[in-house]
């Protein structure tokens, strides 16, 4: 999954491919890298970030994702509005993914179950502006997964089949360094739910802490680390700006698990 963060101020990439024709060339070569899909995303869910209002995030959004559908890839739509989610999937993407799990606003995975749309599941600790003060679990891999498991049944509820459904465990959305590298570490015990598993480990701040970085775009060694690591435990999609060192990477350990090594 590669990102395309249409914002101007996102952690690693804010104002990178804010412009429409940026952020279409950035589709093209994600796509050319090997991405199967592209996240489209017009709000900003770092920690601090203020929310954008609807209609600027359509402004933002729509027309790149129309644009997108030409690459071929399956197209998602990263928002937590019912409106973005109706105008984007009329547009052309067939993938919600929704960082509140239809928490913000529940109406929306009705939608998804109407329109059959694939969707993501997410874990976030409160809100994009408060998120990191202080994230506290009891058990932090415990409480996520019954977080997921309550956030499945809901979306089931509504009509969302179950094949449509995959769930993240939220790296980095509040959570401590402990807690990322806890949930890294028994990321098998969210695999075990039985939905693919979505993880979204790129160019974060806790890598940042791990190696000494403070430039994001100087973390790709340590996603590729994660990338590795949730692989082996199981996990089914890599969401990253990097599409193409992580399809390196990903080929070379899926050919080292394999019996055959083919």
């Amino acid at each position: 999954m590669g990102i395309i963060n249409v914002t101007p101020d996102s952690f690693s990439d804010g104002g990178e491919w804010f412009a429409f024709d940026e952020a279409v060339t950035r589709a093209r070569v994600l796509v050319a890298e090997g991405a199967d899909i592209l996240d489209v995303g017009g709000e900003s869910t770092r920690p601090g970030a203020a929310p954008v209002p609807v209609d600027e995030e359509l402004r933002r959004v729509i027309p790149v994702v129309s644009a997108a559908r030409a690459t071929g890839a399956q197209i998602s739509v990263d928002t937590m509005k019912l409106t973005v989610a109706e105008a984007a999937v009329e547009a052309g993407a067939t993938y919600v993914n929704d960082v509140t799990a239809f928490r913000h606003e529940p109406e929306l995975a009705g939608f998804v179950a109407d329109r059959d749309c694939d969707c993501c599941l997410m874990h976030m600790l409160g809100e994009p502006r408060t998120m990191q003060n202080d994230p506290r679990y009891g058990d932090v891999v415990d409480d996520v997964r019954a977080f997921l498991e309550q956030r499945i049944e809901f979306a089931v509820g509504e009509g969302v089949r179950e094949r449509r459904i995959m769930v993240d465990p939220g790296i980095g959305f509040g959570k401590t360094l402990g807690h990322n590298l806890e949930l890294l570490r028994r990321l098998d015990e969210i695999v075990a739910l039985g939905f693919p598993v979505v993880i979204g480990t790129s160019r974060k701040s806790f890598l940042g802490r791990l190696t000494g970085r403070e430039d994001p775009h100087d973390r790709v060694a340590a996603t590729l680390a994660t990338t590795v690591l949730a692989l082996e435990r199981g996990a089914a999609v890599f969401r990253v700006h990097d599409v193409a060192p992580t399809r390196d990477a990903l080929a070379v350990v899926t050919a080292t698990l394999r019996p055959d090594g083919a």
